[in-house]
């Protein structure tokens, strides 16, 4: 790890059984973070994708974005996403990620929370072209929101509720995909933007 990167000591591992996360609740970008978080909304040509659940359509309740090395095509919910190429901040974004997880990482999802109606509903980050035990760091900006994870299996285990901060970096790795969905529920009371960021490894071959 760098810890000059840190601004509030380092990543954590959060005691939650079958899963491996750690979270540090303010990481040093480069630039302030409310700086960062502008440049995001105003840059970034967001867009709404319509979902397939369970065999209907949906809009998809934020916009998204999809960044990424040449072919690093993803896949979720019936989307297919080709990645728009890095730009200049979204690059030094993905440097400073790197060295906290240490990890590499090619393709960026970036989901933008407009209000309080804005919301991502419980999944996993599962899909084969991850690989069987991905990492995925989440970047957030902007508002805070409460990620609420859930086990799969084991019902005696009460949900999980996590704030995540602006300027947060949050690590899953492990088997946590495979025990855990995770979500981000609407909220009854008006709120601020929250752009979040999870970076991840496509891989070259499904599955492996």
């Amino acid at each position: 790890m760098t810890p000059d990167l840190f601004a509030g000591g380092g990543l954590e591992r959060l005691d939650i059984p079958d899963a491996e996360i750690y979270y540090a609740s303010r990481v040093e970008w480069g630039e302030d973070p409310d700086v960062v978080l502008r440049a995001l909304i105003e840059q970034v040509p967001w867009r709404t994708d319509v979902i397939n659940l369970w065999g209907k359509e949906y809009q998809q309740p934020r916009l998204t974005a999809w960044f990424g090395d040449e072919g690093a095509s993803y896949g979720y919910s019936g989307l297919s996403l080709e990645p728009l190429p890095w730009t200049e901040l979204l690059a030094t974004l993905r440097s400073r990620v790197e060295s906290l997880a240490e990890a590499p990482f090619n393709s960026v999802l970036l989901n933008y929370y407009r209000d309080h109606r804005d919301s991502m509903g419980m999944h996993s980050d599962d899909e084969p072209e991850l690989g069987r035990n991905p990492i995925i760091a989440s970047v957030s900006l902007g508002e805070q929101r409460t990620l609420i994870l859930k086990h799969k299996s084991r019902k005696e285990l009460k949900p999980v509720h996590l704030p995540l901060d602006h300027g947060s970096l949050l690590l899953m790795k492990g088997a946590t995909q495979h025990h855990w969905k995770h979500g981000i529920s609407k909220l009854s009371l008006p709120c601020g933007a929250r752009v979040n960021l999870t970076f991840r490894r496509i891989l070259a071959t499904p599955g492996s």
